[in-house]
């Protein structure tokens, strides 16, 4: 693979692009592999870049139904954040921050992590206690945030209104390292990144059985015919019940879309991200211009991608009123995405009832942020059969009723 640089491009500028390589190759499947991940989103190829970089397996290949980053990955708001209130919560999420700093190094991709900064409004006196208590606890955790006062709020974000009729701003929980990336870079750097490991990526290629002999996963069934496998790692977001069903045990989750939209493309207003819970908005700038918002899940399971107007109407009603600017824009595009939660708001990464098989899902509403960590995590459950990141997050805490509950801790789990 020919590394990408300055260098680079000028040498192709001159040979008017025609010697750029593929990103990633796109080869017919072998009879066997070592490790196959079913899932080509942001997870599921992180998973087979650390099992490659970290831990050295490299005959691997990841599935995919459709395309490359073709689910979540390309159907969310792009935060990353890790202010999180319980303790495995802040450790997954704070080492996904910190591979993100570095990501564009570690793949010679350009991912455009902007560390712009995200606050959350406390819109209450309920918040702030939360919050405070946050802070507190990140503190202990050595994640880096505060609390900061609604004058502070309004020198980092100009265009919000602090003093709203119904919910003023009351203060914020800042995390000045926190910010956005771009979604689909992302993917395209862990794919490319593990194609120069050797590793084959098989896109429109459905995986439709998964075969077992003595309780212990031998391979999956695709579209693409019968491939052979030592281990296998579910990471299909909003279809991962289907896929433990086909591997013969249930998962605690529920699918339900997420909404979300932009606007279109303005001059530069905001220069940080703002997640607003009590009203249930969040709002941040893209590089081209774009307001992104997002809002709440769907209050029942469904697998659309379509979204719901009734959500889109109560998410930019509740922004409107504390950013009055954004009231005159126009929509420009708006989607949904499928999105698995637990009873917890927290996820499953851990062994199966199915030796060989492992399942990472129930992200909810904030996989994006959580890419590299997740990935770091499910290659080390994988590749040792033990990660202290993942010990927490078992599929066996809601048998033992070890919950990791961050819908009560956060208020949302965005």
């Amino acid at each position: 693979m020919r590394r990408y640089s300055a260098f680079a491009i000028a040498r192709e500028a001159a040979r008017h692009h025609l010697g750029w390589e593929r990103a990633w190759r796109s080869p017919a499947p072998k009879a066997r592999y070592d490790v196959i991940i079913v899932g080509a989103g942001g997870h599921g190829l992180a998973t087979a870049y650390y099992l490659g970089k970290n831990h050295g397996i490299r005959n691997v290949a990841v599935i995919e139904k459709g395309w490359l980053g073709g689910g979540n990955t390309g159907r969310n708001t792009t935060i990353i954040r890790s202010n999180y209130l319980q303790d495995p919560s802040a450790a997954i999420y704070e080492k996904a921050r910190s591979l993100y700093e570095t990501m564009s190094q570690d793949l010679n991709y350009n991912v455009m992590f902007s560390p712009r900064g995200v606050m959350m409004l406390a819109q209450t006196q309920h918040e702030i206690r939360g919050y405070q208590r946050t802070a507190h606890a990140n503190a202990l955790q050595g994640v880096a945030t505060e609390f900061i006062s609604p004058r502070r709020v309004k020198e980092l974000c100009p265009i919000i209104n602090i003093d709203g009729p119904r919910y003023p701003v009351l203060g914020a929980l800042w995390q000045a390292r926190g910010g956005t990336a771009r979604h689909d870079a992302v993917a395209w750097g862990y794919a490319r990144a593990c194609s120069d490991m050797g590793m084959d990526i098989i896109q429109q290629t459905e995986v439709t059985g998964i075969r077992r002999e003595g309780g212990r996963v031998v391979g999956v069934d695709t579209t693409k015919g019968t491939i052979g496998c030592g281990k296998l790692g579910i990471v299909v977001a909003g279809h991962s019940g289907v896929m433990a069903e086909r591997a013969g045990f249930r998962l605690p989750i529920e699918s339900v879309a997420l909404q979300a939209l932009v606007s279109e493309p303005i001059k530069p207003v905001m220069d940080v991200v703002v997640m607003a819970n009590t009203v249930h908005g969040y709002m941040s700038q893209s590089d081209k211009g774009e307001m992104v918002i997002g809002g709440g899940a769907d209050g029942f399971n469904n697998y659309t991608q379509r979204g719901s107007f009734h959500h889109v109407e109560e998410t930019v009603r509740a922004l409107v009123e504390t950013f009055p600017i954004i009231s005159r824009l126009k929509m420009l595009r708006w989607w949904g995405g499928i999105v698995d939660m637990t009873g917890d708001r927290s996820p499953i990464i851990s062994k199966t009832p199915v030796e060989g098989v492992f399942v990472n899902c129930g992200w909810g509403t904030g996989g994006f942020k959580a890419i590299p960590g997740s990935g770091w995590a499910m290659a080390e459950l994988m590749a040792k059969g033990h990660s202290p990141l993942a010990e927490e997050f078992s599929m066996t805490r809601f048998r033992e009723g070890k919950f990791i509950d961050e819908s009560v801790a956060a208020g949302v789990a965005h």
